[in-house]
């Protein structure tokens, strides 16, 4: 990919009874976004008619196209993929609109995978009307990970500048997250937090902090023997065999109000809510949802389907604006680091040895 080219960003609407519609709307009517990128809405051209009157928001121009085949270079398109009912009842959960959020995201992830579209910038769908005998997911990212096959294992990062928060368990009942909490578990989200830090946020030699999973890190096992028994093995195997520069664990309650984050490129939280609270404490109208992990790239919104305020034109559409900004820039940061890695140099001394003479790279292997 080029780096300069204009990346096609894949847009699904979401919940069409959430602010979702209304967030797009607002997004692309700053005609500076098509210096930026070619913007594909897989969606419904009734539904995004219906907010932008309801909100008495300008008319937004954009090309219909039938398929990605059809879609035009420099402007805003959209492809009608809703078949079915598209009653809206805004700020009401219903079947209907999470019906029409899966048939959105399957239409984009279709064109993803066949490498159609660059990248894809979801907004938010409710994890419960989306439920069916088609889709059966917790959200976007067991849904992807599924996408991608089993080679692929699905981490959820949440980001905002120098501030990245990684999950161990992500949309899993509180009961249920200390069984889930095992060494495996820690070192595969360590190793690939480690990976996506590098290739997806060019950071050479991040440096990532774990936290723990009980109060004030588990005083010793007196509240708690996850830490000692659990995340500090997990730490030490991540340093020692896959070089992941990653310490602690740190207990959660002080490690963001000390601001100690500060020192680190990434953050590995053990469960949801640890997490994404103090995440969105500090960066609730701009963070983003980036799904790490994956053979493509997808963010969206840090923020739900704002069923309180649809309507009413009060939905802000920052966080959306940077989950395409965030969007473009892992491409490009992988296109460089696929680039620069893709033929990597032989040595050119010994590892060991007494001479560990300067090898002549000309000459065939029988003449050395």
């Amino acid at each position: 990919m080029d780096n300069e080219e204009k990346m096609i960003v894949g847009i699904t609407l979401g919940d069409s009874n959430g602010i979702g519609p209304e967030i797009i709307l607002k997004t692309l009517a700053d005609i500076e976004m098509l210096e930026l990128c070619t913007p594909v809405i897989y969606g419904s051209g009734k539904v995004l008619s219906y907010h932008r009157k309801a909100l008495d928001l300008p008319a937004l121009q954009y090309h219909v196209a039938r398929h990605i085949g059809e879609v035009k270079p420099g402007t805003i398109n959209l492809i009608n993929v809703v078949d079915g009912d598209t009653k809206i009842d805004m700020g009401k959960p219903s079947k209907i609109a999470g019906d029409i959020a899966r048939q959105c995201l399957e239409a984009a992830t279709r064109d993803l995978t066949r490498e159609e579209i660059d990248v894809l910038v979801t907004a938010p769908i409710n994890k419960d009307n989306i439920q069916s005998e088609l889709f059966k997911f917790n959200g976007h990212t067991d849904y992807l990970e599924a996408v991608a096959g089993d080679d692929h294992k699905a981490l959820m990062v949440l980001c905002h500048d120098d501030l990245r928060v990684a999950l161990v368990t992500t949309h899993l009942p509180l009961a249920r997250v200390p069984e889930a909490i095992t060494p495996e578990a820690i070192l595969e989200k360590l190793t690939a937090f480690d990976r996506s830090l590098k290739r997806d946020f060019g950071i050479e030699a991040p440096r990532i902090a774990v936290l723990s999973l009980n109060p004030h890190a588990g005083e010793n096992g007196l509240l708690g023997n996850e830490e000692q028994d659990i995340i500090a093995p997990a730490i030490a195997q991540a340093l020692e065999q896959h070089k992941v520069l990653c310490f602690g664990p740190y207990a959660a309650d002080g490690f963001f109000g000390s601001k100690l984050y500060r020192r680190f490129d990434g953050v590995l939280a053990m469960y949801h809510d640890q997490g994404l609270a103090p995440f969105k404490a500090l960066a609730m109208d701009e963070g983003v949802n980036y799904t790490a992990g994956l053979p493509f790239v997808r963010t969206s919104p840090d923020h739900g389907t704002g069923y309180d305020i649809t309507g009413q034109g009060l939905a802000s559409p920052v966080s959306f604006r940077h989950a395409i900004f965030t969007a473009i820039d892992i491409a490009r940061h992988r296109a460089t680091w696929d680039e620069a890695h893709a033929n990597p140099l032989r040595k050119l001394y010994h590892d060991r040895g007494r001479d560990n003479v300067v090898l002549d790279l000309t000459k065939d292997d029988d003449e050395k």
